[in-house]
């Protein structure tokens, strides 16, 4: 049964925004903003549960900057595990569903094959930790929770916390410096947030529970991901690969960050397009597209 009140934290971002326009169709639908509420605070979760008393709850809040969780260790703990546990308590409490958003960074990436839902994880990063925090206590706290790892987000929001997204900000940094330098040799499947709103509200939709991974299809490196990007809005500058450099106090970021989806094909759900033709969609959405470059078909 679909859900009739949603709650959606994180509101404003990336996701919480695809998926509040996707959800709101059909349901009342309270998006709150982190000043607005933010979920370490089990105050004002309780009111927020008491005001509209959910029946499905989209966790889209996060403490995302992996760097600064590095030197931020309470503050990443608190929002990616402790507020989670908290959140699932009261899901249970009021029988809501919750849906819970995590990452491919719970894998080490050492491995050559994609990571599928029933692999080990093995978390590196003060990053990494909290989010698999996260995912135990969402599994254990609220029955029925869905888990959803994904990777490399992008979409019509933004990333405010960033400084606006991977692919605006690539975009930027191009055109003003004209010279870029970027890791080849981290692979991921970057994923556009309204197919993942779309594919998560489906999931939700079938009754999966446990966890699932949910990307654009194909993978690519973060060089081949910007290649693509400057293709698309015809932006003429230099381009070099580098290799990924240990950074002291930076954050352990896993080389393989693909994801395969054995549950998610097993559970019938729909598979999300090729993750070129989701790039030069979204591009040309935000009007980035130069005139005339080629789209992907």
């Amino acid at each position: 049964m679909n859900p009739t009140r949603v709650l959606i934290t994180g509101g404003g971002g990336q996701l919480a925004s695809d998926l509040e326009g996707v959800l709101g169709d059909s349901a009342e639908v309270s998006a709150p903003r982190r000043d607005q509420l933010d979920i370490t605070d089990d105050a004002a979760l309780e009111r927020e549960f008491e005001r509209l008393r959910p029946d499905a709850v989209y966790n889209c809040a996060a403490f995302h900057n992996v760097d600064r969780c590095e030197s931020e260790e309470d503050a990443a703990f608190g929002v990616n595990a402790r507020a989670v546990r908290r959140l699932a308590r009261r899901c249970a409490e009021g029988r809501a569903r919750l849906i819970h958003m995590s990452t491919n960074y719970v894998f080490d990436g050492a491995r050559a094959e994609p990571y599928g839902e029933a692999d080990l994880p093995n978390p590196r990063s003060v990053y990494a930790i909290s989010k698999l925090a996260g995912e135990y206590a969402a599994l254990s706290y609220a029955p029925g929770a869905l888990v959803v790892r994904t990777a490399g987000l992008y979409g019509q929001q933004g990333s405010a916390s960033k400084g606006g997204n991977f692919v605006v900000r690539m975009s930027a940094r191009a055109r003003e410096q004209g010279t870029l330098r970027m890791v080849a040799d981290q692979v991921l499947s970057p994923t556009y947030t309204a197919d993942l709103a779309d594919a998560i509200v489906e999931a939700v939709g079938s009754g999966a529970s446990g966890v699932l991974h949910l990307t654009n299809a194909g993978s690519c490196s973060w060089f081949e991901f910007t290649e693509a990007i400057l293709d698309l809005a015809g932006i003429e500058a230099e381009l070099e690969p580098v290799r990924t450099e240990p950074v002291e106090g930076g954050a352990d970021r896993p080389l393989n960050g693909v994801l395969a989806r054995p549950a998610a094909d097993a559970a019938g759900l729909t598979p999300l397009r090729h993750w070129r033709e989701a790039l030069a969609d979204y591009m040309d959405r935000a009007g980035l597209v130069a005139a005339g470059a080629a789209r992907p078909t």
